[in-house]
């Protein structure tokens, strides 16, 4: 199979077009037939080996952990899904190694899910880290009716989904992002605001009592603005920013979860979660779709189409 690959830890230089054999499919995974992947900043991170402490990593390795695709094959124990099923997932195995820059990928059952009729390959295939990443980190601060949450970088991956799932969830959105990308939170239906210096005045200016709970999806330090935003009890958790611990917040990460997989497939459905992608590369070009995330000012999801 046609996949994209590296040897060695490294900047995207070291990501190579290559043939590999098919993968096997364990009793409870099926072989999936790739129509698209998509990049996320974890994933430049992982080849440049900084989760080496936390994942073991087998070479070669092929990257992304998103994918949207048909069913090939099943395992001995699947009675979930069939040949032919179109399906989405975030696959993330135990170890760093057999990822889904791949013509085909050997996925647990139980991190697919139906993909959402609604969206398309691309569309689709930017929705699982992104969206669970968003819909996990909302619900574990406990975002809910009636409430009014911070989303740091709500123009991002991540960002643009947090917004819709906490505006599902019932919530008031307000988000940071560049001037430039103002509209574009606003259609998503948050109430933008700039970075940096006046933040505090402005999210002050809109809820003058403070936020129920703040969402980091930046780092870099933006969270300990976090007390003079918010209103007591207010409620901290970030992606981006293990240091939260220290202002009693939450360090979240994502993990597989079909029945997320499914709500956030629901809304899509539904009309109430779209999936914003503003660049799509073939698969041969994935070295400049990293390069792209790695600029880190995309407005959405940047997806790689491999058939």
């Amino acid at each position: 199979m046609r996949a994209i690959a590296y040897h060695r830890f490294g900047g995207p230089e070291v990501l190579e077009a290559t043939e590999l054999p098919t993968p096997r499919v364990g009793p409870d995974s099926v072989l999936v037939r790739v129509h698209a992947t998509s990049v996320n900043p974890v994933d430049w991170k992982v080849r440049q080996g900084y989760l080496e402490p936390l994942m073991d990593t087998v070479f070669p390795v092929v990257p992304g952990w998103d994918v949207a695709g048909v069913v090939e094959r099943v395992g001995l124990d699947v009675p979930e899904l069939s040949v032919g099923d179109e399906v989405v997932g975030y696959v993330r195995k135990d170890v760093v190694s057999g990822g889904t820059t791949a013509e085909l990928v050997a996925a647990p059952v139980r991190t697919l899910a139906r993909k959402p009729a609604s969206l398309s390959w691309e569309e689709a295939a930017g929705l699982p880290l992104a969206g669970l990443t968003a819909y996990q980190a909302l619900r574990r601060l406990g975002v809910g009716e009636g409430e009014t949450v911070l989303v740091h970088n709500a123009a991002g991956g991540v960002g643009a989904l947090a917004v819709q799932v906490a505006r599902a969830f019932g919530a008031r959105v307000i988000g940071t992002a560049s001037p430039g990308n103002h509209d574009h939170v606003r259609a998503l239906g948050g109430e933008p605001v700039p970075y940096g210096d006046g933040l505090v005045e402005a999210v002050r200016g809109l809820v003058p009592g403070g936020v129920d709970a703040v969402l980091d999806l930046v780092g870099g330090g933006v969270a300990a603005t976090t007390p003079e935003l918010g209103a007591p009890g207010v409620r901290l958790g970030s992606v981006a920013d293990g240091g939260v611990t220290e202002l009693g917040g939450r360090y979240l990460w994502v993990r597989p979860d079909r029945a997320d997989l499914e709500a956030l497939g629901a809304l899509a459905d539904a009309g109430r979660l779209t999936v914003p992608v503003v660049a799509t590369f073939d698969l041969g070009a994935t070295a400049d779709a990293h390069r792209l995330s790695e600029e880190g000012h995309t407005a959405g999801k940047v997806v790689i189409r491999v058939s």
